[in-house]
């Protein structure tokens, strides 16, 4: 069975950084697209970015220019990541992995609060 395991969570400053990590247990993660989404207290969950299973990406308008999303195929890693930079407390959330747009990862926190 396919997982996805996440990790990089936790509380950060205003302006500052995390990255997060999301690993796939199967090499099948090669030939999926792949994306994140964030899920606020009391919101909808909402989708962050995309990236195909090439180099193509897409990103929200509101973590634009902020966030990078990146995956490595490689056989023994098979992971994909969410660089987030400048982060802002409206960035607070759990963040979720997708894999081939049906299969979730179990979500993980990130606190931006000074």
């Amino acid at each position: 069975q396919v997982q996805l395991v996440e990790s990089g969570g936790g509380l950060v400053q205003p302006g500052g950084s995390l990255r997060l990590s999301c690993a796939a247990n199967s090499s099948i993660f090669s030939i999926y697209a792949v994306a994140w989404y964030r899920q606020a207290p009391g919101k909808q969950r909402e989708w962050v970015a995309s990236c195909g299973n090439g180099a193509n990406t897409a990103y929200a308008e509101s973590v634009k220019g902020r966030f990078t999303i990146s995956r490595d195929n490689a056989k023994n890693t098979n992971t994909m990541y969410l660089q987030m930079n400048s982060l802002r407390p409206d960035d607070t959330a759990v963040y979720y992995c997708q894999m081939g747009g049906g299969l979730w990862g179990q979500g993980i926190q990130v606190t931006v609060s000074s």
